[in-house]
């Protein structure tokens, strides 16, 4: 999943820290109060769109997950799977089948009943060619799911999504996938109400008004009451819900704040419960002054450089490889980063599911400038002039920054920073239309495929235009691989070929950086940063 930029860089950091040091100190941030129980949270930017079959980003995600529920839901300590709509489920004893039971008090928000065909028939529009849905992929783990998004299999029938009567949904999967219940839980995999999809025209069309308040129907624990565009999106408790005895939030608001230090300003100030994006300049202020507010934990995400290797003068996986060893990862961390985050050396965090990928990527500038040089551009002599595109906020300026300083220093490259809006960003992504770009991936659920199948021809979220039929088939072995060695062997192969090719250029693993003021309840460590709102509260404000 897209990842919005927590980023900044030294020298402006320093300074900046030392202009806030005075305005935080001994300050402990009031929050929203009111007899009402309101969530105020930082969202880091306008999302792009609220129908979960069409977004990729976190912004759009966090929001979803509160207004739609799939068969599966999360705890909100663990991750693990929890009964959602589903109120229990059966596995096959060759892993194969599984057999969902719906329960009978899950309605959508208009009150009509939730069947088993709303969950098969979201999946056949997840997987209808028109929509072009960037996570069809997702679904190909399912038998036949693939054969029908190319078109190979033109009976949905014969896949392997059934719904034998209204209350039961049975799912056929191509080969047994150990982390399937896990990947149930993405957005991708929500039910949508397609017979209001359908009066926008939205069953083949991204963007349609279906997704507006006045129009919006959902089944989750919060209904969609506004969309404030560029300012904040309000969910309200939905009366319509299976457990809404239990959603203690009246509501939540969730700010659109593209700039990380008007979302600190805003917790500093009492706007905000949760700031979600926190400059790097005022994190040891933080951690001085306020060290209770400040919280540093682990995420199962990487940032990286997207590579367009269809760009002639990146098309050489020589100059994507000096790009790379070009990098010097642990300056990155420790200067700009401020020691909250880790070098990348795989595109796979370490760790991930117990798969320790090999180094792949060191910092290594004189290899780096031997591979230029052999690319027939020695000393960046020749080398067009490469623009690096990243997504409006000071953060990823100042990530980028470094990184271009880094390529003018040590190779001679005119590396041209641009910036742009998040909805235009992700349209520049989806299209191409950029030489290199900032990204990060968060992991879907905790397997290495989660990162890995990323990079597949077939990944709508590929965005890079690079295409090796090998990975694509080591991949497709992978995900057959039952036993945890030999998978993890074939984890490590495509780790290696990602670094021979370098399409995507790892820069550092991510920690979850954020502000909680102390009445919030519910909000534990996650390795997804993903916190069900339903299971938060906030507690009586102190006297």
């Amino acid at each position: 999943m897209n990842h919005r930029t927590r980023s900044s860089f030294l020298l402006l950091a320093a300074a900046a820290a030392l202009a806030v040091l005075s305005a935080l100190s001994g300050c402990k941030p009031s929050a929203p109060s009111g007899s009402l129980q309101v969530l105020h949270v930082g969202n880091s930017t306008e999302p792009a769109d609220l129908d979960p079959q069409t977004v990729t980003g976190r912004p759009e995600s966090d929001v979803i997950r509160t207004l739609i529920e799939g068969l599966i839901i999360p705890d909100p300590k663990t991750l693990d799977p929890r009964p959602g709509v589903a109120e229990r489920w059966e596995v096959s004893a060759d892993g194969l089948t599984y057999t969902f039971h719906l329960r009978a008090d899950a309605v959508w928000s208009d009150g009509r009943a939730i069947t088993s065909r709303d969950f098969v028939d979201s999946w056949k529009r997840m997987l209808t060619p028109a929509l072009a849905a960037e996570y069809a992929y997702n679904l190909y783990v399912v038998a036949g799911a693939e054969a029908y998004h190319k078109g190979r299999l033109t009976d949905f029938g014969a896949t392997g999504f059934q719904a034998p009567d209204a209350r039961t949904v049975r799912i056929t999967l191509d080969h047994p996938t150990s982390y399937f219940l896990n990947l149930l839980l993405h957005t991708s995999w929500y039910p949508v109400p397609l017979h209001v999809v359908e009066k926008f025209g939205g069953l083949a069309r991204k963007g349609t008004a279906w997704t507006r308040p006045e129009n919006h129907v959902g089944n989750g624990p919060f209904v969609l009451k506004e969309w404030r565009q560029n300012q904040k999106v309000i969910v309200a408790r939905s009366p319509t819900y299976w457990n809404r005895a239990a959603v203690k939030l009246d509501e939540v608001h969730l700010y659109a704040t593209d700039n990380a230090d008007t979302e600190e300003r805003m917790f500093r100030t009492g706007q905000l419960h949760i700031a979600r994006q926190v400059p790097l300049s005022k994190i040891d202020t933080y951690r001085t002054e306020n060290p209770a507010a400040l919280r540093v934990e682990p995420f199962l995400a990487t940032a990286y450089v997207r590579v367009n290797t269809k760009r002639p003068h990146l098309a050489d996986p020589r100059v994507r490889r000096a790009l790379a060893l070009a990098i010097d990862r642990e300056s990155l961390c420790r200067n700009v980063l401020r020691g909250t985050k880790f070098p990348a050396r795989s595109l796979t965090p370490p760790g991930t599911a117990g798969f320790t990928p090999p180094v792949g990527f060191a910092d290594d500038l004189a290899e780096a400038k031997k591979l230029l040089a052999e690319a027939g551009f020695p000393e960046g002599r020749g080398l067009p002039p490469i623009e690096a595109l990243y997504p409006t906020s000071d953060n990823g300026r100042i990530i980028m920054e470094a990184i271009q300083q880094m390529w003018r220093k040590g190779l001679g490259i005119d590396a041209r920073l641009l910036n742009q809006e998040w909805k235009v960003y992700i349209d520049s992504l989806n299209t191409l239309s950029f030489d290199v770009s900032w990204s990060a991936w968060v992991g879907d659920y905790a397997d290495p495929m989660t990162f890995l199948d990323l990079m597949t021809t077939d990944s709508g979220n590929n965005r890079t235009g690079w295409s090796n039929k090998a990975f694509d088939a080591l991949v497709v072995e992978a995900r057959q691989s039952l036993a945890v060695p030999a998978r993890h062997a074939l984890y490590g192969r495509l780790e290696e070929m990602l670094a021979r090719e370098s399409p995507v250029l790892p820069l550092y693993v991510y920690s979850s950086v954020s502000l909680v003021h102390p009445r919030v309840q519910g909000v534990y460590p996650t390795s997804l940063d993903v916190h069900p709102f339903n299971e938060v509260w906030l507690a009586p404000e102190s006297p």
